[in-house]
């Protein structure tokens, strides 16, 4: 059993109901970047502890008609979107007793989203994807600062070949930005727009300042506060700047990245 100190993220398959591990026992697995195993569900890569949780989602989540879900592969810019969206939908004065529209972020790829979501008339749909080869530096920075301090981290080798192969955290990055890509009529607007009012007041200049990568990661919140699953806000910013795949992978790493790249978004029209 896990000590008491292990924080969620870290705790393994014994912690599962049952009627999960037996599911979890039928599919394939691949060593994971974090935790120990990531297990293929519906065609993308998950660990242990989510796959309770995306099962539950299928079967059980009804969403409402005005509902906004933000869908990102994950160290895609997930806070920030989250951020930007919630400013952009909030601006106004609401009454206190009005719920709606709720805003939700997930990394599920589109074919695993519940029934309800993707045949709501009502729901909306907004995708933010990456450079792949940002992604993918940021998504190593990221498993391996939260790793324990006496475990070893993964060097950049070790997982390069696995990101490659569609092993990574709700991977294949590619089949997931696909997904969304041919989707993309679901949703293409907010339904929010400025007057002009608030264009000549500088409002869209203010909330974009608000919500940029260096004040969300001066907020006190990012820096000390953590998530119930154990995961330290700080984690989730580290530098935010596009290119910084540059500071690390070969010319060779590159090649290849591209090269995947290229073939699975050839002829979809998307340009990353």
């Amino acid at each position: 059993m896990p000590s008491e100190i292990t924080p969620k993220y870290l705790q393994e398959e014994e912690t599962l109901p049952q009627e999960l591990k037996n599911i979890i026992s039928t599919l394939p697995k691949e060593k994971g970047w974090l935790a120990s195993h990531l297990y293929r569900y519906q065609g993308f890569w998950y660990p242990a502890r989510h796959l309770g949780g995306v099962i539950n989602c299928q079967n059980l989540f009804q969403p409402n008609e005005t509902d906004v879900f933000l869908s990102t592969t994950p160290k895609s810019g997930t806070t920030w979107l989250k951020a930007l969206v919630f400013t952009l939908t909030n601006r106004k004065t609401h009454p206190i007793a009005k719920n709606h529209p709720l805003l939700f972020s997930t990394h599920l790829p589109f074919n695993s989203l519940p029934e309800p979501i993707k045949q709501s008339p009502g729901c909306k749909v907004v995708y933010l994807c990456r450079n792949p080869k940002d992604i993918f530096v940021s998504l190593w920075h990221f498993t391996n600062s939260l790793k324990p301090q006496e475990a070893k981290t993964n060097s950049i080798e070790d997982v390069f070949d696995m990101f490659c192969r569609g092993v990574s955290l709700f991977g294949p990055l590619w089949d997931h930005v696909l997904e969304y890509w041919k989707q993309r009529g679901l949703a293409v607007f907010l339904g929010c727009p400025f007057s002009e009012g608030e264009e000549e007041s500088g409002l869209a200049d203010e909330i974009l300042r608000l919500c940029s990568f260096d004040n969300l990661r001066a907020l006190d919140i990012n820096k000390n506060g953590k998530l119930s699953s154990g995961e330290e806000n700080k984690a989730f910013f580290r530098r935010g700047v596009v290119g910084d795949w540059k500071n690390y992978l070969s010319a060779e790493m590159v090649e290849k990245i591209d090269g995947i790249t290229k073939d699975k978004f050839g002829g979809s029209g998307l340009i990353v």
